[in-house]
């Protein structure tokens, strides 16, 4: 909290306004979401962060009364912070650009007139970009959570298979996602990806109806959610025999995977690790088919800073970073493979935080 203050002095302005609900539930712990967070630096007159909510959330923020001052708006979100500006005789607002809407923008301009908006981009998403070991630890357990989960599903999917002979994608995603939250995920990090036969070639697929069979690939890619952190994997399993091209495929991207993970430590650079994966699939002959960046940070948010990608100059990885590696080959009419791990970088590498195995072996069921 004090850091973020810091940030709005450090700008000029006396006061910063947090409108992202997900910058609101790292500094102050509430993730009830509909609620903003001014900050005031010793120029704003200081004193406790200031949370604006509603009836709503009354009773869930009674806690953070000892460290936050709590105002319960009785009229529009706008109107209610121009109020506490006024009461400060506070003449500039730090916003975050990337968050707050033009209607937003516009309205407390009109209503807190004769404050100057400061727009600025970024300041809380650096600070949550390097995790503290509290935060490692949640990451950890929504990882074991979706591991678990996983481990469940594939032998209902297998059963399934045997008595049926095919089980539609949906009725996969279904599995997993009960799976997670009866282990105490809260919701899925994003909607589960499940890619029967050809449909693992499109790497944001929905689940539909297609049915998966025996002797065909299936990509999953899911991500459990616990106390806020996220955890963000992808396997590509069989049951039965390989289609050809997707076992090729399978061991160039596991390859692919595995130098860039060798790779990550700090002080390395986030293009430097990209490429290092890129190349390998692209001397295999596949780099056309391989589009996306390498990986992400993630936390409280499923994509968060840094990108390892390629679109991007390159950043330096630091302790405290959690990103995936996620290597993929996607072959229109064929299917895809695409392997992610989630990885901690620490003083002298990095930690792999995921346990499941990556093996062509592991993944023929």
């Amino acid at each position: 909290m004090r850091a973020a203050a810091t940030l709005a002095e450090d700008l000029g302005s006396s006061t910063f306004l947090i409108t992202n609900p997900v910058d609101v539930a790292y500094l102050t712990g509430f993730h009830g979401g509909d609620s903003y967070l001014l900050l005031a630096g010793s120029a704003g007159g200081g004193g406790k962060p200031l949370i604006i909510s509603d009836f709503r959330y009354q009773e869930e923020l009674a806690p953070l009364e000892g460290t936050c001052e709590i105002r319960i708006r009785k009229r529009s979100m706008t109107e209610a912070i121009s109020d506490v500006l006024k009461e400060r005789g506070t003449r500039g607002l730090a916003v975050q650009a990337e968050h707050l809407t033009l209607a937003l923008a516009g309205s407390l301009g009109k209503a807190a007139a004769g404050v100057k908006l400061q727009h600025t981009s970024g300041l809380v998403s650096q600070l949550r970009a390097i995790k503290d070991a509290s935060e490692v630890a949640l990451i950890r357990k929504a990882i074991a959570i979706q591991e678990e989960a996983l481990e469940e599903t594939l032998p209902r999917i297998g059963r399934a298979l045997a008595k049926d002979g095919n089980i539609t994608e949906m009725k996969i995603a279904a599995m997993l996602e009960e799976a997670m939250k009866s282990r105490g995920s809260s919701k899925p990090g994003f909607e589960t990806i499940i890619g029967a036969k050809t449909n693992g070639s499109l790497p944001h697929y929905r689940p539909q109806n297609t049915k998966l069979t025996r002797n065909s690939a299936l990509l999953i890619d899911w991500g459990a959610i616990y106390h806020g952190y996220h955890g963000d994997m992808t396997r590509v399993v069989c049951f039965g025999k390989w289609p050809r091209k997707i076992a090729e495929i399978y061991e160039i991207v596991l390859e692919a995977h595995e130098r860039a993970a060798a790779a990550l430590a700090p002080g390395k650079s986030t293009a430097e690790i990209d490429a290092i994966a890129r190349d390998h699939i692209k001397s295999a002959g596949y780099g056309d088919y391989f589009g996306h960046g390498l990986g992400h940070g993630m936390g409280l948010d499923g994509h968060e800073e840094p990108r390892l990608t390629n679109m991007l100059s390159g950043t330096a990885l630091a302790p405290g970073h959690v990103v995936t590696i996620e290597p993929g080959i996607y072959l229109p009419g064929i299917g895809g493979v695409r392997i992610e791990d989630d990885f901690l970088i620490t003083a002298k590498g990095a930690e792999n935080l995921c346990r499941l195995p990556k093996s062509l072996k592991w993944a023929t069921r």
